[in-house]
């Protein structure tokens, strides 16, 4: 017998009869949602600082701290051509003494040459890409963090565009992840930072075009993701992105609660959210930029999906408690792609893009589905569940077919922290990568060469179908072993309609990692920089079946 595409209006006997999970009726879930599950109120989290920069044609008297980028010692002449002839001979000596290599964020602190407190080298390697002079900017923001002087930074030889990657890099490596710290944060606030450019003017406009708004983008998913599960879950994630596109041009925010959720037949987030009082949501910003050509995006938007499990527990099938905390940071997809668009809305961008949050609380209470019950996605498939841990796939499920018949997407992107065994497979040097559209795959990999956030491509390979196929459903939510990463991508595609341009990242190994030289221990924001190039750049891929990637 074909199952119903609607479980979650079913007759509540038929759904017990057929053995099936509904998503709880919106009245339940409103009554479990007025638990005391209110945010923590007994602290707030600090607010981030950034240097207020400006952009010269020459340095002002020395003072402060002096930073130069350099990729050799035969730069010193070009970069620091608006010093004395006095001052660049003390520095080359001080450079020689201390053997220093110039390699990619490698620095070196001199003290006492031409009257400057301090001159910070920072190294940006042979061949010095953007978004390695991005880097390097941030090495220096993250190595004068404590520091609250001025700073003059060196870009003379630099075009306009990379004096701005070194503006953005900066203040990315102010970042701060003590949210909740209630001690060392009484310091005065940092001085003011100039960028010493050959094209002042048009460095000042490139970063207040652009370079800024990444920087507020990459706070804000980096903050999110750094909260802790008791300040965001999936309302507060809703109303904090509310608050960032405040005011902001061209964008329109929807936000689907249970009832029209339950309306449109989501029986899948809905059955990962039905274990949590905190209801689930799925929040949609679009943005539509002025003078987006119409040859780019006339077919529609382009959908960057996130998965956005704000905290995972793990819900039935339960985590270990070892490592548990860190999955406060299982929405980190959605806020990489809520980011991806803030930035692009906040710079006005001519673009236009859509960002689909899935957002949901996965917990393991008696209201909770079990491994062996039965969903029933949006397009009416359905999923039976094999692990209740292999949650963010059931939100995407609902996401893709949203963003696939009721936006019309032009190309859709999700990325998720999805599997452990993405890390097993990249380490912590790339993020996965999945498609069935080559021409898709390839601008995404382009982008992330571009940002620094690299992707390796995987295989969508068809015994995939075979490794998720169910005896009782359309599909399976985990396969036996073998390949976890490929299952999961394999998954979130079968909701795509196979013509839709669609690719998957897997951000898993990604999305966190420990204090180095360019961030403080936490969120890395992995994904907005990367999504807000390949938007900016992306061009239309047909709308056809798509048969590369296996």
């Amino acid at each position: 017998m074909r199952l119903s595409a609607r479980l979650s209006v079913a007759p509540a006997a038929l759904v017990v009869a057929l053995g099936l999970t509904a998503a709880l009726p919106a009245e339940a879930q409103s009554r479990r949602a007025a638990a005391p599950v209110a945010a923590a109120e007994l602290t707030r989290a600090a607010p981030a600082t950034h240097r207020a920069v400006t952009f010269a044609a020459a340095p002002a008297a020395p003072s402060g701290t002096l930073v130069l980028p350099l990729s050799a010692a035969s730069d010193l002449d070009a970069r620091a051509a608006t010093l004395s002839s006095d001052a660049r001979a003390a520095l080359a000596a001080g450079l020689k003494g201390a053997d220093f290599g110039y390699g990619k964020r490698k620095s070196v602190s001199l003290y006492g040459l031409g009257g400057w407190d301090r001159v910070l080298v920072v190294g940006l390697g042979a061949d010095a890409s953007a978004a390695d002079i991005q880097d390097a900017g941030a090495a220096a923001g993250r190595a004068l963090g404590a520091q609250a002087g001025e700073l003059t930074l060196l870009a003379s030889g630099l075009s306009a565009e990379a004096a701005s990657e070194l503006a953005t890099g900066l203040n990315l490596g102010e970042y701060r992840s003590d949210l909740y710290r209630t001690t060392g944060r009484d310091k005065p606030a940092p001085g003011a930072a100039t960028v010493v450019a050959d094209d002042a003017s048009g460095a000042s406009a490139v970063f207040a075009g652009r370079g800024r708004a990444l920087v507020e983008a990459m706070t804000w998913a980096r903050d999110i993701s750094n909260e802790p599960a008791n300040v965001v879950y999936p309302e507060s994630f809703v109303a904090r992105a509310r608050a960032a596109f405040a005011g902001v041009p061209g964008v329109t925010i929807e936000v689907l609660d249970v009832p029209a959720m339950e309306r449109l037949g989501m029986g899948s987030i809905l059955g990962v959210g039905q274990g949590s009082p905190r209801p689930p949501r799925m929040l949609i910003v679009r943005y539509r930029g002025q003078n987006a050509p119409a040859e780019v995006f006339g077919a529609g938007p382009v959908a960057l999906l996130g998965k956005g499990i704000t905290f995972d527990s793990g819900g039935v099938s339960l985590k270990p408690g070892s490592g548990m905390g860190a999955m406060k940071m299982d929405m980190s997809g959605a806020a990489g792609v809520v980011g991806a668009v803030l930035a692009l809305a906040k710079s006005a961008a001519p673009v236009d893009v859509v960002a689909v949050a899935a957002l949901a609380e996965n917990m393991p209470d008696g209201g909770a589905i079990r491994p062996g019950d039965v969903l029933t996605a949006m397009n009416g498939r359905t999923i039976e569940v094999i692990s209740t841990d292999a949650e963010g796939r059931l939100v995407l499920a609902d996401a893709m077919v949203y963003a696939d018949t009721r936006l019309n997407a032009a190309a859709i992107v999700d990325v998720a922290t999805l599997t452990g065994a993405i890390s097993t497979a990249l380490g912590s040097d790339y993020a996965g990568l999945f498609s069935r559209h080559d021409s898709l795959s390839d601008q995404l990999h382009a982008a992330g060469e571009a940002s620094g956030e690299r992707l390796w491509r995987l295989p969508l390979h068809p015994n995939y179908v075979t490794a998720t196929s169910s005896p009782i459903a359309d599909i399976k939510n985990a396969g036996e072993g073998g390949a976890g990463a490929g299952t999961g991508a394999h998954f979130i595609g079968y909701f795509a309609r196979p013509e839709t341009p669609w690719a998957h990242l897997d951000i898993a190994n990604v999305d966190t990692s420990a204090a180095n030289d360019v961030k403080p221990a936490g969120s890395t924001g992995w994904s907005v920089r990367l999504l807000e190039r390949f938007v900016r750049d992306y061009r239309p891929v047909a709308r056809e079946v798509g048969t590369g990637g296996s």
